[in-house]
């Protein structure tokens, strides 16, 4: 069961440090790695590790050695591998009754004023990045001036890092030491920072951090233009800039072997291929508790597959060691019955995802955009949905009815909010739609638009597994005249669509719902379903669409900039609720099922993986476990 308490608060003040006490440990490595450190090819242990590294408690002491295999499904899933693996200034981690704490990553130690507007990081002592070049605020230096505030890399600062318009500023005390400050209190920093680090332009996103002695030659402070240019034509792209962001062929970690990280894991043959592989970082800062450096794990593999068919058989095979990502909760049954075949194991987590139907604000379609608009055609969609009905045979009935709104546990879960326009009510349904005008019918059955077409909504799924589940909506707002024609596209254009404002409604998971001010961009429509509006926020109106004057997307963005100015949790948390509360009461998202178990499956012979944790975005998906403790037996 979901733990009540679902993540634990860090006070302002000093935080008790994560790493070993003494520097006179006895640390122990991967047989391959002491093979290369005998064979001259890498200094000792002592002196890879920091003077004092992070402890990170693993479930069971393991065993060194393995390779991990997993499914993927191409160059634009990189999310999936990336979340094994990210690091953070600040990491949620599960306590020992399976709620979410902050713990320190790479740090030493860390400290907020009292007015939290200062947040003082000191950096492990011996940190290298996965070169052995040694991590300092040097590095820290490089990704605020001429990252952070370089808008040829980054042109707009999102405003979770500039609270009430003004962007954080950095002091470097010295080469393990630097200070964030903020014009006024920011009481949400730090949980913000778990979740999203400081944002683009990497894949990884290590806050703070960009390797300078690497990434230097790809920025226009330190390269000419002609050397610029000829990297651009290296890789084969239009301009500079390109060779910064997420899915870039150079700060993405996924795609570029060379790329100095100090995550667990390092990519060494990159996407496409039939198989990409990870090779641990032999300069990763954390051990376990006895004094092993991490990770446990050697390798690992992810196998291509497109059908979710293939993927199915490769798990009764026992070719998947461990994976929840593309685990479908409507094959659930298929694998509990394999589970001896494929000598594995079904773990639960529990999601804090609903899924929602997402309706664009912004687009180009006049007559949608109106339809969407309107409060009352909104309801009409979403009371039109037998929720149970879609639980049950796509869901496998491990989820429920919901809408898009905190999962219970969450310290802003409100039952009246999860239940908002989630009755089943076609009746109400059809009434509703007939006082917005929509009454004239086609010879089909469809209600016509205003200006005669048939009122048909495209729903576009990133998977063909979500079919069947489009179908089921289809047949329900087919009751009640309108049409939905599901387009199943791969994820990169689905994202794709989203960014550039040409989609209608998007099959879509609203997650973010555990802690809500760790992320609160979906709610405030970032990525999500009034992209454009968010544009222009956090532009200031420079770019995006203007909402109208009286558009209740204003409303949510009051209260966040409330939040993120706010002097005190408590002060900061009413005004996250009234965030919230706009957004759900508004209808803005129609969701369908949520809180669903989340099924991982699991090798018999793999270990350290808990069960009934939270799958939530804001704690990293699977990153929460901490796979760097996870291990395998012979």
């Amino acid at each position: 069961m979901l733990s009540k308490r679902l993540f634990t608060s860090i006070a302002a003040g000093l935080v008790a440090s994560t790493c070993l006490a003494t520097a006179a440990w006895a640390f122990q490595e991967s047989p391959i790695l002491a093979e290369q450190v005998a064979a001259g090819a890498l200094p000792p242990v002592e002196e890879r590790l920091p003077v004092k590294p992070t402890v990170i408690n693993a479930v069971e002491v393991g065993q060194y050695g393995g390779t991990w295999q997993r499914g993927y499904k191409g160059p634009g899933d990189r999310w999936g591998p990336t979340k094994l693996m990210e690091e953070r200034v600040l990491k949620w981690t599960p306590s020992t009754d399976g709620s979410m704490e902050l713990t320190p990553g790479y740090i030493e130690s860390y400290s907020v004023n009292e007015t939290s507007t200062e947040f003082t990081f000191t950096l492990l002592e011996g940190l290298k990045w996965s070169d052995g070049h040694p991590v300092t605020t040097e590095d820290v230096k490089f990704w605020y001036e001429d990252i952070f505030l370089n808008p040829a890399i980054t042109p707009t600062i999102d405003p979770t890092f500039s609270p009430g318009g003004k962007p954080l500023t950095l002091e470097v005390v010295d080469e393990r030491t630097f200070i964030i400050k903020f014009e006024q209190p920011y009481v949400y920093f730090l949980t913000i920072l778990a979740k999203d680090s400081t944002g683009e332009p990497s894949l990884d996103r290590p806050s703070f951090l960009f390797p300078k002695h690497y990434l230097s030659q790809f920025n226009d402070k330190y390269a000419t233009p002609e050397e610029l240019a000829a990297h651009v034509a290296k890789y084969n792209l239009e301009k500079w800039q390109d060779l910064w962001g997420s899915s870039s062929p150079v700060t993405g970690w996924w795609a570029n072997p060379d790329l100095p990280v100090i995550t667990a894991w390092k990519i060494e043959s990159p996407a496409p291929a039939d198989v990409v592989s990870m090779v641990r970082n032999p300069y990763y800062y954390a051990v376990d508790q006895e004094g092993n450096q991490l990770p446990y794990i050697d390798r690992i593999e992810h196998k291509l597959f497109e059908q979710q068919e293939t993927f199915n058989l490769m798990i009764v095979q026992g070719q998947i060691d461990m994976q929840s990502r593309y685990v479908s909760l409507a094959d659930y049954t298929f694998y509990k019955e394999n589970e001896a075949r494929g000598d594995y194991s079904v773990v639960n987590w529990i999601g804090a995802t609903t899924w929602s139907l997402l309706p664009n604000y912004n687009t180009t379609d006049e007559v949608l955009r109106t339809l969407f608009e309107t409060a009352d055609f909104r309801q009409a969609l979403s009371i039109a949905i037998d929720r149970e009905l879609v639980n049950e045979l796509a869901f496998s009935g491990l989820a429920e009815g919901r809408q898009a709104s905190p999962i219970t546990g969450s310290p802003y879960y409100n039952a009246d909010l999860e239940m908002h326009w989630a009755e089943y009510d076609p009746d109400t349904a059809n009434d509703l739609l007939d006082s917005v005008g929509l009454t004239q019918m086609d010879a089909d059955g469809y209600r016509l638009r205003p200006d005669g077409q048939r009122l048909s909504l495209v729903v576009e799924a990133n998977d063909a597994a979500h079919g069947p589940k489009l179908e089921l909506l289809a047949d329900n707002l087919a009751d009640v005249g309108i049409e939905v024609l599901p387009r199943i596209i791969d994820r990169t254009q689905w994202d794709d669509n989203r960014d550039n404002n040409n989609f209608q409604v998007q099959w879509y998971p609203f997650d973010r719902m555990s802690v809500v001010p760790a992320d609160p961009r979906n709610i405030m429509g970032n990525d999500s379903y009034a992209a454009q509006y968010y544009v222009w926020y956090s532009t200031d109106g420079e770019s995006g669409t203007e909402p109208p004057a009286d558009h209740p997307i204003r409303s949510i963005w009051a209260a966040w900039d409330k939040a993120s100015t706010a002097s005190d949790i408590a002060t900061a948390d009413a005004a996250v609720n009234e965030m919230i509360e706009t957004f759900v009461t508004s209808g803005f998202v129609i969701g369908v099922v949520g809180e669903e178990t989340v099924p991982t499956i699991v090798s018999n012979n793999f270990h350290n993986l808990r069960s009934g944790l939270v799958m939530d975005d804001v704690a990293r998906g699977i990153g929460l476990g901490q796979t760097q403790q996870m291990w395998m037996s012979e």
